[in-house]
Order: C-alpha cells, then sequence, then structure tokens
C-alpha cells in the first residue's frame, strides 16, 4: 500500500512539473533570420531608425514615454524593422571594434525597449522576470543576429563584458531608475568615446549613484559597482582609481585616484524608467 502511495505520488510530482517546464521560459523571438548571403559586417549596420525614435520618445533624464510610443502602431513598426535590421548582421564578420561596441549596446538597449512595450503597462523590469518557472525578460526575449539567438543576458555576460570595456554598465539599461539614463540617441562607432565619456559622468553626478564623505573617506556607489566590480579592475583600489576620472568633485576623484576609501553600495531603483511615473511623482 505504501509503494503504491509512493509511486502515485511520484508520478503526479512528475506530471506537474514537465507541465510548468513545458511553459517555462516561452521563447519570444525578436528580429527576423537572415540568410547568411545576405548578412553585412557591424561596420555597415546604420542605426538611424533607433536614433530616430529615442529623440522622439526619451527626454534628456533617459526616461522614455511609453505610453505614447506603444500608441504609435507606426513607430512600433518602425522598431520592430531596426531589430530586423540589426538580425542583418554577422557577429563573425570583419569588424572595428568601436562598431561592435556600438551594435551591442543598441541591440541590448532596443530590445529591451521592446521587451517592456510588449508588456507595458508595468511599473518594473522586475515583474517580469520569473526565477524557475514562466517568462523571463533577460533569458527569453531573444533577438535573432546573424542566424543566432541571443537572450538580453548573453548580450550583456557574453559579448559586451568580454570586449573589456567596463563604461559599457553605463550605457545599456535595463528599463530601470537604477540604471543609468538611456541616452536619447544612438551609440555610433564615430562617436562612441565620446558618448560613453559623458553618459559615464552623468551617472556618477547623479547622488542616487554616487556620493562622497570626504570626512570618513567614504564612497557609496551604485550597486552596478558591486554586481559587476571585477570588470573595473581586480581589487577595491583599481576600481576606484578605473572610475576615478568620471566623478563629479575634485575631491572624490583625487581620492579615488589614489585608491583610498571605504566602499559602500547604495540601494538599486528598480522602479521603471518611465515619464509617466516620473510626472506622478512630482505632483
Amino acid at each position: 500500500m505504501k509503494k503504491s502511495v509512493l509511486l502515485f505520488a511520484f508520478f503526479t510530482m512528475a506530471t506537474i512539473l514537465s507541465t510548468e517546464n513545458s511553459l517555462a521560459g516561452a521563447k519570444v523571438n525578436v528580429g527576423q533570420n537572415v540568410p547568411a548571403r545576405q548578412q553585412i559586417s557591424m561596420d555597415e549596420i546604420t542605426p538611424s531608425q533607433w536614433d530616430a525614435l529615442l529623440k522622439k520618445y526619451v527626454n534628456e533624464k533617459g526616461e522614455v514615454n511609453y505610453a505614447a510610443w506603444k500608441q504609435s502602431a507606426e513607430d512600433m513598426q518602425t522598431l520592430d524593422a531596426f531589430l530586423s535590421h540589426l538580425s542583418s548582421a554577422n557577429p563573425n564578420a570583419q569588424a572595428s571594434v568601436p562598431a561592435k561596441l556600438a551594435f551591442w549596446i543598441n541591440a541590448y538597449n532596443a530590445v529591451t525597449v521592446r521587451g517592456i512595450l510588449r508588456e507595458y503597462p508595468t511599473t518594473s523590469i522586475k515583474n517580469h522576470t520569473a526565477k524557475l518557472f514562466g517568462y523571463n525578460i533577460w533569458n527569453d526575449l531573444l533577438l535573432t543576429v546573424g542566424g543566432q539567438p541571443f537572450s538580453l543576458n548573453q548580450m550583456e555576460h557574453e559579448v559586451l563584458r568580454k570586449m573589456g570595456e567596463p563604461r559599457i554598465h553605463f550605457a545599456i539599461v535595463c528599463a530601470s531608475r537604477g540604471c543609468p539614463r538611456l541616452l536619447n540617441e544612438a551609440y555610433t562607432a564615430t562617436r562612441l568615446e565620446a558618448q560613453l565619456t559623458t553618459n559615464t559622468k552623468v551617472f556618477f553626478a547623479n547622488p542616487n549613484n554616487f556620493q562622497y564623505d570626504p570626512a570618513q573617506q567614504l564612497f557609496r556607489l551604485s550597486s552596478i559597482l558591486d554586481w559587476f566590480g571585477s570588470d573595473f579592475g581586480s581589487d577595491q583600489a583599481a576600481q576606484l582609481r578605473r572610475i576615478s576620472p568620471y566623478l563629479p568633485s575634485q575631491q572624490a576623484a583625487t581620492a579615488a585616484a589614489a585608491g583610498v576609501g571605504t566602499v559602500r553600495y547604495l540601494d538599486y531603483d528598480w522602479g521603471l524608467n518611465d515619464q509617466a511615473s516620473s510626472s506622478n511623482a512630482r505632483r
């Protein structure tokens, strides 16, 4: 009798897990599958469509007018057309490093915006990041590039972070207020250095991301520097030296350049970078 009960329980649980796994992580594909003979170098990708959309829907603070964007069928189609254009790139073709960086930064940001527009209205990207079962926007929203699917996590961790440019963390935006601002122009190979420098300085100028107490020699840094500290240096002193040129005060920059000080990390704001919620908060 006990054996029968155990067997019944086993098969019941197996059925439940099988059903849940079949529903877990349903993939959402954007872009298109471009034949190999039609694929091009990332040097030839032109982000003009993305640039126009950013100028139209993103303000200087990096906040997005998701409501208006989603209501425009024409601009939703333009975004999808840009994602399809990204799909024509061959990741293995010869291209300059700035072109590759600009491509993947734009790809990450455009896919994230597309994923939020798919869910909007919503209050946070974290509402769409199932841990075990169900859709996780970072793993299950896939952009096809050169015939290969790339999730947001793959773009960030397997492509961008491996390119050795830590300032990508102040350029890619996960649709949250704790992120760097979404630049209201597309990244381009020719302007990449200036764009990364500017957005990094803007990031650290925000007291929600950086604070320095000279009396205690205390740095309070965004959690981004906690999560991805190894990208900036092998130890805390090296990490401080790496960010020192972008800090908002000479006192903080000098201490950081010397690698001197204690570091603590600020709470991260996962609220949506939405113009609507920003307007409501000001009332």
